[in-house]
């Protein structure tokens, strides 16, 4: 009984094996096309993030004054002007309190030309002049 019940196991083995060779190689083509899909769709994924969005103005100032800030110790008082270059670079004039007095009007002020490239990233920075709060520019 032993050669019969094992001549049925083998041919009942035979007879899934190539259901599962079959199965298998269509559910392998499925897999393989399902596969390339999402292949297909993460490539407009990356492609927003390549094109990254200039920075706004507003952030521009932002960054200006953080990084004047940070660079300098000093608290920013204002920005006075804002350029954009050609280049899409940044051009501005930071006013920063150098020296606090009392009064107020006599603290001194210290006035910055920063630049930045197009991404709003700092790439110099140097002080122009250094006046006093109450006197007026000379015209």
């Amino acid at each position: 009984m032993s050669e019969s019940a094992g001549g049925t196991a083998q041919k009942t083995a035979g007879k899934q094996a190539p259901g599962k060779k079959t199965g298998s190689a269509g559910s392998g083509a499925r897999r393989d096309t399902a596969r390339e899909q999402p292949t297909a769709t993460a490539e407009p994924r990356e492609q927003p993030t390549v094109e990254a969005k200039a920075p706004s103005t507003a952030q521009v100032l932002r960054s200006a004054r953080e990084a004047i800030e940070e660079l300098t110790g000093l608290e920013a008082e204002t920005v006075s002007s804002v350029v954009r270059g050609e280049d899409g670079g940044w051009t501005l004039h930071v006013e920063v309190v150098e020296l606090r007095k009392i009064p107020d009007s006599v603290s001194m002020l210290g006035s910055y030309e920063m630049t930045l490239d197009p991404d709003g990233e700092l790439t110099g920075y140097r002080r122009l002049r250094r006046y006093e709060r109450g006197k007026a520019d000379p015209r």
